[in-house]
């Protein structure tokens, strides 16, 4: 693994590999074991979208692990003033050991990795969320203690998250069903691979999908870069929400996850959303970590 660009760049093998670090540095952080694997590393974060989650996870965990952050908005950098990407990745190569980067168009990222000379990773594009992706399964995992015969629906915008959640889990060994309104499907090279697998099943009925699932997972109707498409979205989504009947549908012990920021009473209730929060907040938590295994693995040797 050179990069993490996107879920389907992953093998199982690569994904479990992770998962177990992630698992190993989180019990290391909880019981005060240093673990300083990124010495004197510098990792670059670009952001041309805001976060909460992203921006705070990588900075605590590149210092965590013994290494230097440094935040670079699009309006500190001369990418935001029309340099082409090609030369920004070469440019930061000679002075960084790896960069995360927080954007709109896929093809950016891709191109960092395709110019550049260090370590990638996406920590989001309109396309995919890998790092939001690993913390989720990682999440699973603690709380169900394996992938096996487990099944996720995802309810909601054919979105990143989406592409991400289908990929991963299917990867992970799950099966996948996934709830969608009509204009607003995955993506097609994720649903070319997710048929492949046998084991996935797209529908535009919330209740089926949840039917007899372990994990419930939705996301907000609009998402950032959306603001205006908000009201129609509003119109296109009415129904798919989790709430009360949809966890009904779906296995006793079923967990919920939800990425966070979660509109109450859009795409989650507020009932479910507190009901519950114990499983929402690891997986929030688990950003860190799991981020934490990604530059591990990415950077260490670097």
């Amino acid at each position: 693994m050179k990069h993490l660009l996107k879920m389907m760049d992953l093998s199982t093998e690569e994904i479990i590999d992770i998962l177990n670090l992630a698992d190993q540095l989180k019990y290391e952080l909880k019981h005060n074991i240093p673990h300083p694997l990124l010495r004197g590393k510098t990792l670059g974060m670009i952001f041309q979208k805001a976060s909460t989650r992203t921006r705070v996870s990588f900075e605590t965990g590149m210092y965590q692990l013994g290494g230097y952050p440094l935040f670079l908005s699009s309006s500190d950098l001369q990418i935001g003033r029309g340099e082409p990407v090609q030369d920004t990745a070469r440019v930061l190569s000679r002075y960084l050991d790896g960069i995360m980067i927080r954007t709109f168009e896929q093809k950016e990222v891709e191109d960092l990795a395709e110019y550049g000379s260090i370590p990638i990773i996406n920590g989001l594009t309109d396309f995919s969320h890998p790092c939001q992706v690993l913390a989720d399964l990682m999440t699973i995992r603690e709380i169900k203690g394996s992938f096996d015969g487990l099944k996720m629906a995802y309810i909601g915008d054919g979105n990143n998250m989406a592409n991400s959640l289908i990929t991963g889990c299917l990867k992970a060994g799950m099966s996948v069903a996934a709830a969608c309104p009509q204009n607003y499907h995955p993506a097609a090279e994720v649903l070319e691979f997710a048929q492949s697998t046998g084991r996935f099943t797209l529908t535009d009925d919330p209740h089926t999908a949840a039917q007899n699932a372990d994990v419930l997972i939705t996301d907000v109707w609009a998402s950032m870069g959306q603001e205006g498409e908000a009201e129609k979205r509003r119109i296109a989504f009415k129904g798919y929400q989790i709430n009360d009947s949809i966890v009904e549908a779906a296995n006793k012990d079923a967990i919920v996850l939800h990425c966070l920021p979660a509109h109450r009473e859009e795409e989650i209730t507020s009932k479910v959303f507190e009901a519950h929060a114990k499983e929402i907040f690891e997986e929030a938590e688990n950003r860190l970590h799991a981020q934490k295994a990604v530059m591990v693995k990415l950077m260490a040797d670097q």
